[in-house]
């Protein structure tokens, strides 16, 4: 799905040119990204399946248009900063993190908590190749947009369980598959890295 991307950001246009003009901040996105997925986290958490699916899926739908619109509301406005990619980062982890959380009264405590440790690695890898000197690499069988599909199969089906088993393992997965990558691109580069 991260192919698509590009397809989505520009259909974001508009709502991202409208957000200049009002000179939002890109940090209010993160912020209202992680405020969008703790809404469907509620939602999944306290109405039945198959009513939980249209708030939890446009509460995610949300969610990923805000992770998508603060970066490049940032660049396309030079407010981007270190500080505001770190904000970002956290940002990601804790939106993924709350959306989990919904599963806590439906789904055994482990399994959650192996899901949502599961969903930060590709992550972690893809900043620990960035720091190492590769490109930052996204995409992959179980990334972010994934997740958030997968979250709104189980407000949809019921189907917790299974969902969460799926999110760990393909997030851990895409993980394997990012590092992979990785270590082929560093393998080529023959310049030292500073630790």
């Amino acid at each position: 799905m991260y192919a698509l991307k590009p397809w989505y950001a520009r259909r974001l246009a508009g709502v991202r040119g409208a957000l200049a003009r009002r000179a939002v901040s890109p940090d209010a996105l993160t912020a209202a990204g992680v405020g969008c997925a703790a809404g469907a986290a509620a939602a999944l958490a306290w109405l039945p399946a198959p009513l939980a699916a249209l708030p939890v899926a446009v509460l995610l739908a949300a969610r990923l248009a805000c992770a998508n619109l603060d970066g490049a509301l940032a660049r396309d406005t030079g407010r981007s900063t270190p500080r505001g990619a770190l904000f970002n980062e956290l940002g990601d982890r804790a939106a993924d993190s709350v959306m989990l959380a919904g599963f806590l009264t439906l789904a055994p405590l482990w399994l959650v908590v192996t899901a949502a440790l599961a969903a930060t690695l590709p992550s972690w890898v893809s900043l620990a190749g960035a720091a190492a000197g590769a490109g930052r690499l996204n995409g992959g069988p179980v990334g972010k947009t994934e997740r958030c599909a997968l979250v709104v199969v189980a407000a949809a089906s019921g189907l917790w369980v299974p969902v969460l088993a799926v999110i760990a393992a393909g997030s851990a997965l895409t993980a394997v598959i990012r590092c992979a990558r990785l270590c082929g691109e560093l393998g080529r580069s023959r310049e030292p890295v500073v630790r």
